[in-house]
């Protein structure tokens, strides 16, 4: 019988780590609890909304604000208030405007504060923003997440390797395909099923959005999950072939924590470097082209429309090259470490020609 050529053996060995996979009753569960997940997270701005939201107020405005459910700070002058605003230090101020009062906020209407006075004073806006900041966050948080989420869920491809070297049954397919094939219908397979999730989060999303009453937010994330996707999959690719070398490394399960330590700093350091930086432009600015971190923080620039659509083209090129590199040193170092049993096989013995 004609041995499969890489195409049809890459194949092969992708349907099956998909039928596996998709069998497992831990995968429907995790991927329901995300789609449960997305649909909580839309209505989180308002569930965790401050009670008393502090003010600062000026001269006759400070009347305005009395009986109010406000924190109220009085300060002296317009400028004084409006520097609380800018330090974080209050909410909004509420300044004399003429015969009237208006709010002075940093980057979106405060509406909690704005529902505390008898009528809606004019709002100016120090430093407009296409979203406001309870949308930024939770955008964040979702794109975060999903990135932990996937990128954790490549743990399955080291954990498949690490059981077909612990059962021996490597010897059988390596007979059958070339060991990159097998490396390569991993990956496929995988990717295949990520894509398959997030083509169904990605058509979940804009109906969340409109359950939770945010219907006017399509325009702007509908263009930012158009990025999303891509840099997922770019992203995807990049750690499951860290993982699956995680898993040729070692031969029992056991010792799998002693090599996934890289993968996962690869996996949460995105997630957390987000959360911490995503109101910090430069920061942000920076993440988006470093290839590991940019797979969240474009998207999220994308967003806030912070970026143009050229900087996600050159983010998502250095991503590709990224990962071309990645893949050529992965297989390198799975197929010098994938046959080899025993203890912990060093990256210096896998990289090593074999003999």
């Amino acid at each position: 019988m004609a041995r499969a050529s890489f195409a049809q053996a890459t194949w092969l060995v992708a349907e099956r780590e998909m039928k596996t996979f998709v069998s497992t009753k831990g995968f429907w569960i995790g991927f329901v609890a995300t789609i449960v997940g997305l649909f909580a997270l839309t209505v989180l701005p308002t569930v965790f909304g401050d009670d008393d939201p502090k003010v600062a107020a000026v001269g006759s405005a400070v009347q305005a604000v009395q009986g109010k459910q406000l924190d109220v700070r009085e300060v002296a002058d317009v400028q004084a208030a409006a520097d609380l605003v800018r330090a974080d230090e209050v909410k909004a101020a509420i300044v004399p405007d003429g015969s009237g009062i208006k709010v002075l906020a940093l980057n979106d209407p405060p509406n909690d504060v704005i529902r505390q006075l008898v009528a809606s004073p004019p709002v100016e806006l120090l430093e407009a923003s296409a979203v406001n900041s309870g949308q930024r966050f939770v955008t964040v948080l979702v794109f975060g997440l999903v990135f932990l989420m996937f990128g954790m869920g490549g743990a399955a491809i080291a954990q498949s390797t690490v059981t077909e070297k612990q059962t021996r049954i490597v010897e059988i397919l390596v007979s059958t395909v070339p060991v990159r094939a097998l490396l390569a219908g991993k990956i496929l397979g995988h990717t295949i099923l990520t894509l398959c999730q997030v083509v169904v989060l990605a058509l979940a999303a804009p109906i969340a959005l409109r359950v939770a009453g945010l219907a006017e937010l399509l325009a702007v994330v509908v263009p930012a999950l158009g990025w999303f996707v891509p840099f997922l999959m770019l992203g995807f690719v990049l750690i499951s072939s860290m993982w699956a070398v995680a898993g040729a490394l070692v031969s029992r399960q056991e010792d799998l924590g002693s090599t996934m330590g890289l993968v996962m700093l690869a996996v949460m350091g995105p997630y957390f470097g987000v959360q911490f930086f995503f109101d910090n432009p430069a920061v942000l600015a920076v993440m988006s082209f470093v290839p590991f971190t940019a797979g969240v923080a474009m998207p999220v620039r994308m967003f806030a429309q912070q970026a143009q659509p050229w900087e996600a083209l050159v983010s998502l090129g250095l991503l590709a090259a990224t990962v071309v590199v990645i893949l050529l040193v992965a297989s390198r170092l799975y197929t010098g470490s994938l046959l080899q049993t025993g203890a912990r096989v060093k990256l210096s013995r896998a990289w090593a020609p074999a003999e």
